[in-house]
């Protein structure tokens, strides 16, 4: 299995569990594994056998802006979810970053691996 990326995809998103973070727009980075067949788009050089990268990152952009969550754990399951559901992928990897969450940190973040590679 074939293995797309999309890394440090930037999204704005309200996410928290203090009050005052739920009141304000805050950067979100993803980075994005999914396993995926190539072959096919390859030997045609046929977009429409390919996983659309810019359809996905549309897709996980429009979500971040119009959903609300406490914790970074359940935005991830939550795009982990809709990959596999709307793209039809095997396995996706998720890893989101919140900068600027910790003082004496660059990021905080979480990873997950859902699916079948």
């Amino acid at each position: 299995m074939d293995i797309i990326f999309i890394k440090q995809l930037e999204v704005i998103s309200s996410i928290g569990v203090y009050d005052w973070e739920k009141s304000v727009q805050q950067k979100l980075y993803f980075d994005l594994e999914m396993a995926f067949d190539n072959k096919p788009a390859a030997s045609t050089d046929d977009i429409k056998l390919a996983l659309n990268y810019f359809s996905v990152s549309e897709a996980v952009n429009t979500f971040a802006q119009t959903h609300q969550f406490e914790l970074i754990e359940t935005m991830a399951e939550s795009v982990a979810a809709l990959i596999m559901g709307q793209f039809a992928v095997p396995w996706v990897k998720v890893t989101l970053h919140k900068p600027g969450a910790l003082p004496k940190a660059q990021s905080l973040g979480v990873q997950i691996e859902r699916g079948i590679r």
